[in-house]
């Protein structure tokens, strides 16, 4: 494994062992036995090429994970699956993985930077009937034209 890809699963996997036995007892249960089919990957091995493929260049995951994963990391991954049941292991990951961004952020010193992205909530044309955002929504003025916007 390269330094950089050792060390984020190091990270992720010392996480993963604290954060799973505290997830497991939080699950509620519906009173049935639950199969729990093991995975050909471990969750910290779906974390972190998550994670890496959001340090990369690509735009794409597919293109990721096909041109870069399969290609360049099939030894530091052997069992690693086809595209296909990867983005199925995806939807069991986001809740642990939100959660170790959210543990990696730290402490807010007062300081944050916050992104100005609008959100488009109508078309100029029915502005006059827009009811939706009433109370959230203001109108403003892009570089190209008037719009009825919602600040994040």
């Amino acid at each position: 494994m390269t330094n950089s890809l050792e060390a984020l699963f190091c990270t992720v996997d010392d996480f993963w062992q604290i954060f799973e036995p505290k997830w497991q007892q939080l699950l509620l249960g519906n009173g049935l036995q639950q199969r729990q089919r093991s995975r050909c990957l471990c969750m910290s091995e779906i974390m972190t090429i998550l994670i890496s493929f959001h340090q990369n260049h690509y735009r794409n995951f597919k293109h990721f994970y096909q041109d870069h994963v399969c290609k360049y990391w099939r030894k530091e991954f052997p069992k690693l699956p086809s595209y296909k049941r990867f983005v199925e292991f995806m939807g069991s990951a986001m809740m642990p993985l939100c959660i170790y961004l959210k543990q990696c952020f730290g402490k807010c010193t007062g300081i944050s930077f916050v992104d100005s992205t609008c959100l488009h909530v109508c078309h100029n044309r029915r502005i006059k009937q827009h009811r939706v955002f009433k109370e959230m929504a203001a109108r403003g003025k892009t570089s190209v034209d008037w719009l009825v916007v919602l600040w994040l």
